[in-house]
């Protein structure tokens, strides 16, 4: 026996309802099965709305038109793929049970007398007019039906509106009807029948309640809650997008999601499936092949781990001071009855004994409106004990964090409590003591989703996300973007998602905090119309949803290396090629590293000198790990290596210096490559790295060209006169040639910090001799790394080999 309910949203329209009754037939060809149905979407609601109209005395008949038009539309509509239903007889049914709930309404607001329990016949019609239609339907398919009466057979409690079902009795109910063999059992959900046959309902969501019932009353092996999700989810998909279906629940965790909020569920549906070992399943009615969620108590030794998170809002929270703890247990005691009495789901108590304080959380509706009341009504129930003071505070919310044994878990704990640094909750307390399988998490934000999903996506989410803001899309730029859009695959095979979340230059913006699409981005951000603002994208970065927000600089500008300060301090990581921030003052290099220490964002430049090779990095763990520098030599310009070598092929110095800029080797003014400045900012980086508090005048240039060439603004007259020199230059590499020997720029790191830049001939014998082409090389002599030097060369310029050094930087973050 297996046991189906369908709730309202799966049986909305007249296509969703058919989808049920294939979905039902299906079933019932494997084994027997009974159906609990809910009203479809929005009759019960319209329905409550006639309950509230007859105490406000509003006009209710415009309800009663929709309610009769969706059901007239269900069975006027079957008609038509069931050629033999009887759609007059069901809507002359239909006009009897609205007629028969006008005479309720009637004789309710007349006599005003027995409102629950008239409210309780009314709030019930939907189902039991569903069911009326779903048993014609399979009549007329020539199925047999057995309709169980649930006010005459399931047994509850009086109270009429959120009664409690006796499973033993209804059992004993349901065994003695003998339902023939062979037979589709249909019964209406959300209601039973008290001693006195009276019909009263389950409360909301009371149709899987239902379904539960019956399952425990038929012995049937599974109850599957058909519904419009494919089944619980780790949160709710509607406030975290990325929350993931949970395949398989143990009944204590699926108890412990329901209670603190997952809304799929409701606690009493559990219970009873728990304690009589039926296994339940959650389905998509849309999508009837998906496997769904299956709960259970057969899971193997539950493994410690996060299941899921859920939230519950509008929480009152009840502060009693004591003046004594002598008689603690004694007022808890007597509260828990006084709140069981007034209907209140107390959620959490935490007794504070150093204080004297007692906190209650509770569901309470209106409490603003019964505030006061509700304070006398407390003070009343504890006349015997001496109180302090009664203090109540609404709209507190709770997140819970739910998972087997997740307090036993240290390595849990802490992933939680990491989590809850990447909010900006104001938390008031944090509750370990209501089960070993929850965290509860109580807190006055108002804007509060936001926050779950940080907390879900940093505790749930496999996938470690950087979300890039990249400014400057020259040759660096776009190189970088090419070479994420390429490796987006490979990395989310190592669940690493790089997310580029803007795109600027000097002039507009693009930002999408949920992600540019890559294969349009140009297009996009051409059109784009935000013009922009380093500080304006500031404000983007800092947004609380994401997780690692990182600026790319690929400008060369000062006036963004001046913003870093303030990118760090607003908790925003940079990764940069653009030299300036680190080869401006030493107060402004220092002041920078100790906002990026105290904020605990990364500053990275790896790609400061050498584009892509892991100069910086090797510098850093040679001296963290207690090594010195004892002099340096390198070829640290890719463009003058790329040029020198173009001379010696024969090029002119224009020639090639025009080649080398096309190529992406050169800085974005080709002069201050020419002028040596450029190589003077990474030897000042290296030796600043190494230890030596420099500025960059401190550094020795002899440079290249004459002193006019270098003052020329304008690049085409700098090219005109650079052309005048070729011939100048052409001779100095024939005379290094025939003294066997090449000119190679190099830089210098000596004792004391003595920096030098110049143009210089060296021979065979010198490791620098054969480095040109675009090439680096860097000579290391250091306390561990003598005679013999460490070195490291490669192609040391390119938009290409800078771009996957500012990939490594950002990889690096996530290390």
């Amino acid at each position: 026996m297996q046991v189906l309910k369908f709730g309202g949203t799966s049986l909305s329209n007249v296509t969703k309802f058919l989808d049920v009754s294939k979905i039902i037939e299906s079933k019932f060809q494997q084994t027997e099965t009974a159906v609990v149905l809910s009203a479809p979407a929005k009759i019960t609601n319209y329905l409550d709305q006639i309950n509230q109209s007859i105490i406000t005395k509003c006009d209710i008949e415009p309800i009663l038109q929709k309610i009769k038009k969706i059901f007239y539309e269900l069975s006027n509509n079957i008609i038509k793929n069931q050629k033999n239903f009887p759609n007059i007889k069901i809507n002359k049914y239909i006009d009897n049970k609205i007629e028969y709930l006008k005479n309720q309404i009637k004789y309710v607001s007349l006599h005003q007398k027995n409102i629950d329990k008239n409210f309780a016949e009314i709030i019930s019609t939907g189902e039991i007019i569903s069911v009326k239609i779903m048993s014609t339907l399979f009549i007329a398919k020539k199925y047999s039906v057995f309709i169980i009466h649930p006010e005459q057979q399931i047994i509850a409690t009086n109270d009429y509106l959120d009664a409690n079902v006796k499973i033993k009795e209804s059992k004993n109910n349901i065994q003695k009807l003998k339902i023939p063999k062979k037979h589709i059992i249909f019964m209406p959900g959300f209601i039973a029948g008290n001693k006195k046959k009276e019909l009263v309902t389950l409360g909301r969501n009371g149709s899987d309640y239902s379904a539960a019932i019956l399952s425990v009353c038929l012995d049937a092996k599974i109850c599957e809650i058909w519904t419009d999700v494919d089944g619980v989810y780790t949160a709710d998909p509607r406030i975290v997008p990325n929350a993931k279906l949970l395949q398989k629940l143990s009944y204590q965790e699926a108890i412990e999601l329901s209670s603190f909020g997952a809304t799929v569920l409701h606690p009493k549906t559990i219970l009873p499936l728990s304690q009589f070992n039926i296994k339940c399943i959650i389905k998509n009615t849309y999508f009837p092949e998906n496997l769904g969620t299956i709960i259970t108590n057969n899971i193997k030794k539950p493994i410690e781990s996060i299941k899921g998170i859920t939230y519950l809002g509008n929480i009152t929270l009840i502060t009693i001071k004591i003046d004594t703890i002598d008689f603690m247990e004694s007022i808890i005691n007597k509260l828990f009855l006084f709140f069981y009495k007034n209907k209140n789901r107390i959620l959490s108590t935490i007794n504070s004994y150093l204080e004297k304080k007692i906190f209650f959380y509770i569901i309470q509706k209106k409490t603003n409106r019964i505030k006061n009341c509700l304070i006398e009504k407390i003070k009343n129930e504890l006349t015997d004990y001496i109180i302090n003071y009664i203090h109540i505070d609404t709209k507190i919310n709770m997140i819970s964090i739910v998972g087997s044994n997740i307090q036993k878990n240290d390595k849990i704990k802490k992933k939680i409590f990491h989590a809850l640094e990447k909010t900006n909750f104001k938390i008031i307390t944090i509750n370990t003591q209501n089960s070993e399988n929850s965290i509860n998490i109580i807190t006055n934000n108002k804007n509060i989703t936001e926050n779950i999903q940080i907390i879900h996506d940093q505790i749930l989410h496999p996938i470690h996300t950087i979300e890039i803001f990249i400014i400057g899309i020259g040759g660096v730029g776009t190189a970088l973007i090419e070479q994420i859009q390429t490796q987006q695959k490979k990395l989310k095979d190592k669940n690493i998602e790089f997310k580029i979340c803007g795109i600027a230059n000097s002039k507009n913006m693009l930002i999408n905090l949920q992600g540019i699409n890559l294969t349009t981005w140009k297009k996009d951000f051409y059109q784009s119309k935000t013009k922009f603002c380093i500080k304006q994208l500031i404000q983007y970065g800092k947004n609380i949803s994401l997780f690692n927000p990182v600026v790319v600089d690929c400008t060369a500008s000062q006036t963004i290396t001046n913003e870093y300060y303030n990118i760090l301090k607003n908790n925003i990581h940079i990764v940069t090629p653009n030299k300036k921030a680190n080869t401006d003052s030493w107060e402004k290099y220092t002041k920078i590293r100790k906002i990026s220490m105290k904020s605990n964002k990364n500053f990275l430049y790896e790609t400061n000198v050498s584009a892509g090779l892991p100069i910086i990095k090797t510098l850093k763990n040679l001296f963290d790990s207690g090594d010195k520098l004892i002099n340096f030599r390198g070829i640290l310009s890719g463009s003058l290596s790329f040029i020198f070598g173009k001379l010696e092929e024969g090029l002119s110095i224009s020639e090639a210096t025009i080649m080398a800029k096309k190529l992406g080797f050169t800085e974005p003014n080709p002069k201050d490559d020419l002028s040596g400045i450029d190589v003077a900012r990474k030897i000042l980086i290296l030796a600043r790295e190494a230890g030596y508090k420099l500025e960059l005048n401190d550094i020795n240039i002899i440079p290249i060209l004459p002193g006019h060439l270098l003052d020329i603004k304008n690049e085409k007259i700098f090219f005109k006169e650079l052309k005048k020199l070729d011939t100048f230059f052409l001779k100095k590499i024939k005379n290094a040639q025939d003294n066997k020997k090449v000119l190679r720029f190099i830089g210098t790191i000596q004792k004391e910090g003595c920096c030098r830049v110049q143009l210089t001939e060296i021979d065979q014998t010198d490791p620098l001799y054969n480095v040109k082409n675009g090439e680096n090389a860097l000579i290391i002599h250091s306390k561990y790394y003598q005679p013999m030097p460490l070195v490291l060369r490669g192609y040391g310029a390119g938009n290409n080999v800078t771009a996957a050094g500012i990939f490594s930087d950002l990889l690096q973050i996530l290390s």
